[in-house]
């Protein structure tokens, strides 16, 4: 299956017209008689006819502002060419007509309206709901190349290391600290999982709801780029007197296997992993360490915890799923099948067959050399702590071993729900993010669009499946059997049922699903901000050598 981006070259003509003045001069004592002006030239771009559309090659790569060199990713020239920015908007409406999953939803707008670009851009999604409300498209956006390439090929990004568990958005805002990366700015300082944020820069975190607040909350929590500093009021976690820190942002390379542990649960051996990203290449090698390992001490059972999770590579998700299962349940068995819209019923959108992602048995290539056997710790049960940052990949992960049989113990609350993804193209230097397939397992099973949930979730929403609703629990470090969800899970293995636990988070993170993007008190009414956040919750088919498959 090819999964690489539109990578077309385009040559561009360009039309020169050429004007001739006619200059009539009079002689001494003589007159003349002035000509009317010439007409304007004929406009040249395209012009929108409401739903005919041509194909989106003739418009790739015209840009409004071409860059030029060499394309770091690829080691080959930059494909622009001097364009508009009109001609990329033309773009954008022929390829989501094209590709994009519900293609005829799309309300066709004529593109010299609707603002830049990237305004234009948010325009061409359904504004359809799910049966629970939410909106049926709440993952479509736009991203710099620049910043996905570091991101896919290093992890790293600007920041402090920390990652938020933002548990209300909007005011009164409650933001945590959910983990911290190793070696960051904000180790240094000595902050913690559980440490609330109380303000930053002298704004409060909290009740603060005008646009000036905001917009210097969002600044300071989320820096653009390294060396900014800002000053954060924290509680520690098990503190009562708040303390003010200064941290400086700085290019910050996630560990995607943040814990790794066995663990004596009633003298048979648990394996731990906490695993934050299946975005980055380094996480193949993470994975084929941790599995390695887990492989050699011989566990009994796993509790993999994904509750930050936000996604990445389908490819590595396969993976994984074989690592766990192992060869004799996953042999000949579909990972996942992806459905694009109906113009791509038996080719994908790059035009190749459309065939099953396997359970990948040997390595694809991110970090680990290709064709390397992969290990497994052959389990037919698996435990996945989750919350509603638990998506995409995640999400197929789960899904994929239940369309094997492998059973699945949801420990936590429920899932993002997001059973799609992208092949995202780059176009003038922007990476265009816009629903292009959905997921299904073995069974043929993907419709899990409100999410997963445990059998016994108060509010019955999502697809349930076996397991325990416990919420998060901030007093306690990742990988501390006290900690409540490690602690639901270890309390399954040992008596086959969920204990009683309280549920104070639960309703909370049901209802802070969404985004609050048209909400100006929100922390995700920023663009910036908004974007990362779905860059970190994304779903991208296929491996690291574009156009291989």
């Amino acid at each position: 299956m090819a999964v690489g981006h539109r990578l077309s070259i385009h040559a561009f003509t360009g039309i020169l017209t050429a004007c001739m003045a006619l200059i009539l001069t009079a002689c001494a004592g003589g007159s003349s008689n002035s000509a009317p002006p010439p007409p304007p030239p004929a406009a040249t771009g395209p012009v929108w006819q409401q739903g005919v559309f041509e194909p989106s090659d003739k418009y790739a790569n015209k840009c409004e502002t071409p860059r030029t060199g060499i394309n770091p990713a690829t080691n080959q020239p930059y494909p622009d060419v001097k364009g508009s920015e009109l001609e990329e908007k033309f773009w954008q409406r022929s390829y989501s007509n094209e590709t994009y999953l519900w293609y005829n939803e799309i309300q066709d707008r004529d593109p010299a309206t609707g603002g830049d670009r990237l305004a234009y851009f948010d325009t061409l999604k359904t504004t359809a709901t799910t049966a629970s409300g939410n909106p049926k498209d709440k993952f479509h956006f736009t991203e710099d190349t620049a910043k996905v390439q570091q991101r896919i090929s290093s992890g790293a990004s600007a920041g402090y290391g920390i990652h938020y568990a933002i548990i209300a958005r909007r005011p009164p805002r409650k933001i945590l600290v959910a983990f911290v990366e190793p070696n960051s700015p904000a180790a240094d300082q000595g902050v913690a999982r559980g440490a609330e944020i109380l303000e930053v820069d002298g704004v409060d975190a909290v009740n603060d709801s005008s646009q000036a607040g905001v917009d210097k909350l969002n600044a300071g929590l989320f820096p653009d780029a390294a060396g900014e500093s800002h000053s954060f009021k924290i509680l520690d976690p098990g503190s009562t007197t708040p303390r003010t820190i200064t941290m400086t942002s700085a290019i910050v390379t996630e560990v995607p296997v943040n814990i790794l542990k066995t663990l004596d649960v009633g003298g048979n051996k648990v394996g731990y992993l906490h695993l934050s990203t299946f975005f980055t290449s380094s996480t193949e090698q993470g994975l084929f360490d941790a599995f390695t390992t887990l492989a050699n001490t011989g566990i009994s059972d796993l509790i993999v915890d994904l509750r930050y999770n936000g996604g990445g590579f389908l490819d590595i998700s396969s993976e994984m799923a074989f690592m766990i299962a192992g060869q004799a349940q996953t042999g000949g068995k579909t990972f996942e099948t992806l459905q694009y819209n109906d113009k791509h019923t038996t080719t994908d959108i790059n035009g190749n067959p459309i065939t099953p992602t396997p359970f990948y048995n040997t390595a694809r290539g991110f970090s680990v050399p290709r064709g390397t056997a992969l290990p497994s710790v052959n389990l037919n049960r698996v435990f996945i702590l989750t919350t509603s940052g638990t998506c995409s990949a995640s999400e197929a992960l789960i899904n994929g071993l239940r369309g094997i049989d492998v059973e699945v113990v949801l420990i936590g609350t429920l899932t993002c729900g997001k059973p799609y993804g992208f092949i995202p193209p780059d176009n003038c230097g922007i990476t265009y993010f816009t629903l292009q397939f959905k997921g299904v397992n073995d069974k043929g099973f993907g419709d899990y669009t409100d999410g997963f949930a445990a059998q016994n979730a108060a509010d019955g929403v999502g697809e349930l499946i076996p397991g325990c609703e416990v919420s998060d629990d901030f007093t306690h470090a990742l990988g501390d059997p006290a900690e409540t969800q490690l602690a639901t899970a270890i309390s399954y293995i040992q008596t086959g049922s969920c204990p009683t636990s309280a549920r104070p988070f639960a309703q909370k993170l049901h209802a802070e699903r969404s985004l609050h993007a048209d909400d100006p008190a929100s922390l995700f009414s920023n663009p910036r901000v908004r974007n990362a956040w779905l860059l970190r919750h994304s779903l991208l088919a296929g491996g690291p050598q574009r156009g291989e498959e």
